[in-house]
């Protein structure tokens, strides 16, 4: 059985335990059915599950972070009277090779305040990307290849 399907079950059972099927109650499931799935780990044999849950974790905290510092941003360029935006497009190259990937790394480039996906190349080599500071296209290119792509590669695998 899926271990991700065993867990989500886990957390079920404790939200009817406790009575309560709030978001709350599932986390906390989640978590106590992730912890008894780590204490019996050796039953499952090999498995990068316990692995993949905290660089998914990771990922998420990581935009969290990275969606509260490009709004800032963004935010002081509007209500600001210069304006610092030098709005450009940019080619990204990609080393994302699956759909899943790929699909997760644009939107969570147009999720970000100041980016948007445009498009992708027929080959999906290389992902269109509009930002609204575009000092330096490498640094852009650097910055999202380093944070957004890396960490979803790093998640998925």
């Amino acid at each position: 059985m899926n271990l991700l399907v065993l867990n989500a079950a886990l957390a079920l059972g404790w939200a009817a335990l406790m009575g309560s099927f709030t978001l709350l109650s599932l986390i906390i499931g989640f978590i106590i059915g992730y912890l008894a799935l780590w204490v019996v780990r050796p039953m499952f044999g090999a498995t990068t599950y316990f692995e993949r849950v905290w660089r998914v974790l990771r990922l998420a905290v990581l935009f969290i972070y990275e969606l509260f510092v490009s709004s800032l941003r963004v935010v002081w360029d509007i209500v600001t009277p210069t304006h610092l935006s030098r709005p450009g497009i940019i080619a990204m190259p990609l080393d994302a090779t699956g759909d899943g990937e790929i699909l997760l790394v644009a939107n969570l480039i147009s999720l970000t305040p100041g980016t948007l996906s445009l498009d992708i190349s027929p080959d999906r080599k290389t992902l269109y990307v509009h930002a609204m500071f575009v000092e330096d296209p490498e640094d852009i290119r650097r910055e999202l290849k380093g944070g957004m792509e890396r960490w979803v590669r790093e998640a998925m695998n």
